[in-house]
């Protein structure tokens, strides 16, 4: 009976382990500037989206996001030439574990300069479904007429 709880306290930490590496490594490769190049949708249409709680699909793509691991803070600029509201928002982000399926997660809530939360505590979860040296996507899944929707980000660093 102690070799197996023994087996099992060594499988799931060898396994925590594995998924911090991860976490760890994702975030020495977002480290730097990338460009939001491409935001689509898992449905052709016209969309009127706002993301974040901020700007238009829109207004977002062009921009330049910023990512500073070390202190898990960043940046994203709206881009300037479609959009009234625009300059850089900043934000605190996070990588948690994986999910049961695998999936990781990327959480990110808007601040001020301060550092001090600026929609109520509140913040945003994509799913990480690329990430290398060069590219990422996310998707964030909302609610449209009651079923799911589906927004993909393309980022390419710069």
């Amino acid at each position: 009976m102690n070799k197996l709880i023994l087996v099992v306290t060594v499988i799931l930490l060898a396994s925590c382990s594995a998924s911090q590496k991860t976490i760890s490594s994702a975030k020495k490769t977002l480290k730097g500037e990338w460009s939001l190049d491409k935001i689509s949708y898992d449905r052709s249409g016209i969309f009127e989206v706002t993301l974040y709680n901020d700007a238009s699909a829109e207004c977002l793509t062009g921009g330049i996001w910023k990512f500073i691991p070390n202190n898990t803070t960043g940046m994203y600029t709206v881009n300037e030439n479609q959009c009234t509201s625009t300059g850089a928002r900043n934000f605190r982000f996070t990588i948690p574990k994986p999910s049961e399926n695998g999936d990781y997660s990327f959480l990110f809530k808007p601040t001020d300069t301060k550092k001090k939360s600026t929609n109520q505590n509140k913040g945003y979860r994509m799913t990480i479904k690329h990430l290398d040296d060069t590219t990422m996507t996310w998707t964030q899944t909302v609610s449209l007429e009651g079923k799911p929707f589906v927004i993909t980000m393309n980022f390419n660093k710069l």
